[in-house]
């Protein structure tokens, strides 16, 4: 930018609100709020590089600042320029107090950020927010016919087998849109792309001696900004651009962009952390503390962020409505959601105004709500998180269907409820099974392929002793740790592997799939790969061909969703005809076609939806878990074979239904831990 007139700038009283740089044709106005803070300074600077501030302006306390808000309007400064804040107050933590007059501080409302938070260069830039830009109209894609893919923005396409010409960046995944396509999701979920604090971790892998690096991004500092790492270029406002024009892509593609939001904790970590900007803005507004001023840890990063104070309540909002109005995002998952329900002294409530407030606010009506309902304290909130308007990430399916697949006794029953909607969770306060996220693999723990690859979890990686990461998996190595070239342990894993995927696709409610595990993508049986920006965390684009009949079947089984309503419903089962004359919507049955013993420690299982359910199809789900050969009992008539996840590629998908199909009556064979989903049309002979 060109060098700045600093005997041009005239400096006058600011409006107050919005916070944060705003342009105006004849300069910038800049607004900030501190409630303890006794002086507040403005630096500018010209380069991103320099330490010293081309200009510095300190506000006059009587007339730049009306109630806890700062403000100034500056004539003649250009947009693009670079910005920090300096605060004075009182440094007293057992007050709360930790103000310093010498750290340049980051706007927590700045639209960008450019330079490294490292060497201390990373400062604020501001962007003349322009009133529209190019972008198609949102899919608008109602939650019970989602399809959720959640990815990280780098490792999607920055392994050199991804083929794009912009790996690891913004642009990167908009060359992989057809793949999205093609694969049948409706939505992306990006990990946190709201700019975060360190990467460098200052701790090395214990495996390569390689300094460790912050690669999931759960450590904001600017959550207006879009990250400026996963941008081409990133000097100016270009990873703004660079990240709508990737909303514009996926949404012209009828792609929706759901973020992964971080309001629990920020970067600055405990008190050992360093004072990026909330703990020199004001300490005792933004975090939870207790009463000797120390940091009450409920997000397990260090700090805690005071999400119910209105202040803070105030910021939230107003990021959530710029992330939707601005930047065109279609929804939200809310990190360690269970922290929006603690008081100013780490009490948990179950009804608290942020909740309400995301909820019912207008700008955010039509966005998709989606809470991680629990936290690092303790908090376990799966069924029981705000009103109708939040879905849940569901731990429990999660954690139900892993058993049962395992062959865990006594999960019968939950598996059934879990693959029926959740009923015991979302039944009341008229919830629907819409707002059960489904899945069986996240961002945090195995890869689907390492969930059947491994009994244990190997961190070592991670340096921290393999003390990381969850203990508890539910996994299965199917008889040999880590990888092995033994064929039969290698077709019993990818066997289970369909048997997840087809589970989740089947089930009611919203599906959403950890990319890569459609095909096989691993993380050597890291459960915790926070850290690990390097092939651990990669997405290794060779493995699309080495594991194609995999990907086919994702594929199969995601199209078979689509291709029936009955997935989609947004109503629970009652196990009742809904209409004088029908079946009943659905039936449980146990192998030998009667009612299941749901006390019976047994666990193969099955069920018929009713035709009236699914436009007509009636469909039969059989499940065996056991490590024996089950015969089932099928219920009358000719039943037409859809998927066996113990058939070989491409016999394990049917589709469409040949006109010569292969009948099954009366009984069939379920293979050791396989699967199969047969289909019935209402006119077929139903005759025994």
């Amino acid at each position: 930018m060109p060098p700045i007139n600093t005997a041009r700038l005239r400096v006058t009283p600011g409006r107050l609100f919005p916070l944060g740089a705003v342009v105006y044709e004849t300069g910038i106005r800049f607004s900030v709020f501190s409630r303890h803070a006794t002086r507040v300074t403005i630096a500018i600077f010209e380069n991103i590089q320099d330490d010293t501030p081309a200009w510095e302006y300190e506000f006059d306390r009587e007339r730049h600042r009306t109630g806890d808000i700062w403000s100034i309007f500056v004539r003649n400064l250009p947009d693009g320029v670079y910005y920090k804040y300096r605060m004075d107050g009182p440094y007293e933590p057992g007050a709360g107090h930790r103000f310093r007059p010498d750290a340049y501080l980051l706007d927590p409302y700045a639209k960008a950020f450019a330079g490294d938070i490292h060497d201390g260069t990373m400062k604020c830039v501001v962007v003349h927010d322009t009133l529209g830009w190019l972008d198609s109209a949102r899919p608008r894609t109602p939650l019970a016919e989602s399809i959720i893919y959640e990815t990280h923005v780098r490792g999607f396409t920055v392994h050199p087998s991804s083929g794009v010409a912009h790996g690891g960046a913004y642009a990167g995944l908009v060359e992989k849109i057809p793949y999205l396509l093609d694969l049948g999701v409706t939505a992306v979920e990006l990990l946190p792309i709201q700019e975060f604090g360190e990467s460098w971790l200052g701790r090395c892998s214990i495996e390569t001696r390689e300094e460790l690096k912050n690669y999931w991004g759960y450590s904001n500092v600017g959550f207006f900004a879009p990250a400026g790492r996963y941008a081409c270029s990133a000097v100016n406002r270009e990873h703004v651009d660079e990240f709508r024009e990737m909303v514009r892509a996926l949404h012209q593609a009828g792609l929706e962009v759901i973020l992964d939001v971080v309001f629990n904790h920020t970067s600055e970590g405990s008190a050992l952390g360093p004072t990026l900007s909330f703990r020199g803005i004001d300490n005792s507004i933004y975090y939870i503390l207790d009463e000797q001023g120390d940091y009450l840890n409920f997000s397990g990063c260090g700090n805690t962020v005071n999400c119910n104070h209105p202040v803070v309540q105030d910021f939230i909002i107003d990021c959530l409505r710029y992330w939707v109005a601005a930047m065109h995002v279609d929804g939200f998952r809310f990190d360690l959601a269970s922290i929006f329900g603690r008081d100013r002294k780490g009490r948990l409530h179950f009804e608290t105004p942020l909740i309400e407030r995301i909820a019912e606010d207008p700008v955010l009506h039509d966005a998709k709500l989606i809470a991680e309902a629990w936290d690092a304290g303790g908090a376990y909130q799966v069924g029981a998180f705000g009103n109708t308007r939040w879905a849940e990430w569901n731990g429990r399916y999660r954690d139900d269907v892993r058993r049962y697949w395992r062959g865990d006794a006594g999960v019968r029953g939950a598996f059934a409820s879990r693959l029926s909607g959740s009923s015991d969770l979302y039944a009341d306060d008229g919830r629907t099974p819409a707002h059960s996220i489904n899945f069986i693999t996240c961002h945090d723990g195995f890869t689907l392929r390492d969930l059947v690859s491994y009994n244990e979890k190997h961190n070592l990686a991670n340096g921290e002793n393999n003390r990381d990461g969850s203990n508890e998996n539910y996994s299965d190595n199917c008889g040999v740790e880590g990888e092995t070239d033994a064929p039969s342990v290698n077709a019993m894993r990818r066997r289970m592997q369909k048997n997840f995927l087809t589970t989740l696709f089947v089930s009611i409610g919203a599906p959403m799939l950890l990319g890569g595990n459609e095909f096989g993508r691993t993380q050597k049986g890291n459960n915790n790969a926070y850290c690990q920006d390097n092939e651990v965390s990669w997405f290794d684009w060779s493995l699309v061909q080495d594991n194609a009949d995999l990907l086919a079947f994702c594929r199969g089984v995601i199209r078979f969703r689509k291709d029936n309503p009955v997935f989609q419903r947004t109503t629970f089962f009652t196990g009742q005809p809904e209409r004088e004359g029908d079946e009943p919507d659905l039936v449980w049955v146990d192998p030998r076609g009667n009612t299941p013993d749901w006390g019976s420690p047994a666990t193969p299982l099955g069920c018929v939806i009713g035709a009236a359910q699914n436009g007509g199809t009636r469909l039969c789900l059989l499940f065996n878990n056991t490590r024996e050969t089950v015969p089932f009992v099928l219920p009358p008539g000719r039943w037409t074979l859809r998927v066996s996840t113990a058939a070989p590629s491409p016999y394990d998908l049917v589709h469409p239904v040949p006109k010569r199909a292969r009948w099954l009556r009366v009984q069939t064979l379920l293979t050791p831990r396989s699967m199969l989903v047969l289909s019935q049309r209402e006119e077929e002979d139903t005759s025994a």
